[in-house]
């Protein structure tokens, strides 16, 4: 009996050293530096440890750490840097042309049109490997009144437009501007009763503007749809979108199913 006490005690006594031994090894490496690793890592010379691992052995505190402050953004940029904000702001102001622009109509219908995008533009052919060869921009707007996609090359060194093109059918991705106002289409329409129904049942709380979610989407493209709804027939000629959205800090509600019409201000249930 006593035999068999000590070979199992034995096998216990055994087995926790596996395990701490395999423990000892986790540790080792996922953790930084020398936490978590054995004694023989002591015997390291004080060259091969970091000074703040050097100084926290010596029993003192590291320096507290700190943060560089960025460099000051210019207001121009080099080569094919990103704009900067003055430049942005400048390329669309400059591509704002008047009187034109007081007649076109934003998303939702005031006074100039719908600013999309402003990005920078590829150096013609023969400026490529020219050195101090002019920026540009390109500056995309959306005209709601004649659903006009309107673009414009900003030379921003001289400050003229030097290019300027008018597409109709042309979709390109929607700016969060828009997606706000589908949000507020979608909950002033019958059609987002459901919605509010689903933010009250998980908040305890009214939906009364789109600030109470985050939320997301893109251009809803028809040919992409194995069912279109007659109302959506003129999507792509229209600028029409779809959302995804989601209680802030909070679980999603589908609203994936309704497609707002934003040319015509309309919201249609597909599916």
């Amino acid at each position: 009996m006593y035999e068999i006490v000590r070979r199992h005690l034995g096998k216990v006594v055994a087995g926790a050293a596996m395990a701490v031994t395999g423990t000892a090894v986790m540790v080792g490496i996922t953790l930084p530096g020398t936490a978590g690793a054995d004694d023989t890592s002591r015997s390291r010379t004080a060259a091969s440890v970091p000074p703040s691992s050097a100084d926290a052995s010596d029993g003192t505190a590291p320096e507290p750490a700190t943060l560089a402050t960025a460099p000051p953004e210019g207001t121009k940029g080099v080569g094919t840097d990103p704009l900067t904000d003055d430049e942005l702001k400048r390329a669309e102001a400059l591509a704002l042309t008047p009187p034109a622009a007081s007649a076109q109509r934003d998303v939702e219908g005031g006074r100039g049109p719908q600013h999309l995008a402003t990005e920078l533009a590829d150096p013609l052919p023969e400026e490529i490997d020219r050195p101090g060869a002019p920026r540009r921009a390109e500056v995309r707007f959306y005209d709601y009144g004649r659903d006009e996609l309107i673009t414009r090359t900003v030379n921003l060194e001289t400050g003229k437009v030097e290019h300027a093109g008018v597409q109709r059918g042309v979709q390109p991705s929607a700016h969060p501007e828009e997606l706000r106002e589908a949000l507020e289409l979608i909950l002033a329409s019958p059609l987002g009763k459901g919605v509010r129904e689903d933010y009250k049942d998980a908040t305890g709380k009214a939906l009364t503007s789109p600030d109470q979610l985050w939320f997301n989407g893109d251009v809803y493209r028809t040919y992409r749809e194995a069912n279109v709804p007659a109302q959506l027939a003129k999507c792509g000629e229209h600028r029409c979108v779809r959302l995804v959205t989601k209680i802030l800090n909070g679980s999603w509600i589908d609203t994936r199913n309704l497609i707002v019409d934003l040319s015509a201000r309309t919201v249609t249930r597909v599916g």
